[in-house]
């Protein structure tokens, strides 16, 4: 296989169509059909399905797609490791955020690691923490936030945080000053993460016994789409939340009796060599949780003490 029949590969899958992959990788059309063809006799399998409405990958080439999207990424981190101007780090770092965290965290990291290492391209990934633990073994990531996760013989953890659940309501719902408290929550209809989520399986943990649910969804602005829309109450992080709650477009604070907490953690690989930049974005990102923290931009958290 040759590097210019995988990157036809990637980009016909991506676009669906040899012309349009033809004009991003700047050659003839027939040169992209050539090589795809030239793949599926290597193989002995048919890459894409074609049709008048495009080219769709098959299974098999949904297979080979990933890894040769690997391949290149992984080429991609070399030439940037090696360029001249060894004065500063380079490289290219692909970093896991959990989705309740983006709003709060990719601002301000890819910020910093732009000021203090200009010669570093961050890649970000959002999701739940089941599947950014699914990117960080299979390796389409280099590091991942995640939630309630120890070290393990693949990945070594760093306890960055631990935070608050929220109940979260509507815009209009009159709380007043007393503590939310499960019993409270539960007198609505809930909007929760599926079942077999993290966060479910924490919300269940607390409750013991089922609520009445309105909705389970696995995205989490949808869940707050839902309670803006006075469909029912949630419970999430703080972080997913906050600026929400600031800005008057949801009502809700932390939950007692009993309060319920996440810890956060940063989690990175044992195996294989840990490039410069992926040690000095880890490094930054303890940096900046750590002070969302400590200036109260991350409500209801506290550092974690890790050991």
């Amino acid at each position: 296989m040759e590097l210019k029949q995988l990157l036809a590969l990637v980009t016909v899958g991506d676009t669906g169509s040899v012309t349009k992959a033809a004009r991003l990788l700047h050659v003839v059309q027939p040169a992209v059909s050539r090589y795809i063809r030239a793949l599926e006799d290597e193989v002995g399998v048919p890459l894409f399905e074609r049709s008048r409405q495009g080219m769709t990958l098959t299974p098999a080439g949904e297979v080979l797609a990933e890894r040769a999207r690997r391949a290149l990424l992984e080429l991609d981190r070399a030439r940037a490791e090696i360029r001249p101007d060894r004065e500063h780090v380079r490289g290219i770092v692909t970093i896991g955020l959990l989705e309740s965290t983006v709003e709060l965290v990719a601002a301000p990291l890819v910020e910093a690691l732009g000021r203090r290492h200009p010669g570093i391209e961050v890649r970000i990934l959002s999701a739940f923490s089941g599947h950014l633990r699914q990117w960080l073994d299979d390796g389409a990531v280099d590091m991942s936030l995640l939630y309630n996760v120890n070290s393990t013989p693949s990945i070594a953890v760093t306890p960055l945080l631990s935070e608050a659940l929220w109940a979260i309501a509507p815009p209009d719902a009159e709380l007043g000053p007393e503590a939310l408290t499960w019993d409270r929550v539960c007198e609505n209809r809930l909007i929760l993460p599926v079942e077999g989520h993290g966060l479910r399986t924490l919300v269940d943990e607390a409750l013991g016994t089922a609520p009445t649910i309105a909705c389970q969804t696995n995205s989490m602005p949808v869940q707050k789409r839902l309670v803006a829309a006075g469909t029912g109450w949630s419970v999430l992080p703080a972080a997913g939340v906050a600026e929400d709650v600031a800005a008057g477009r949801l009502r809700g604070g932390p939950i007692v009796d009993p309060a319920v907490s996440r810890t956060i953690v940063l989690a990175l690989p044992r195996s294989g060599r840990i490039p410069p930049a992926a040690e000095v974005a880890a490094t930054e990102i303890v940096r900046v949780t750590h002070r969302l923290v400590e200036d109260g931009t991350w409500p209801t958290a506290s550092v974690a003490q890790s050991g």
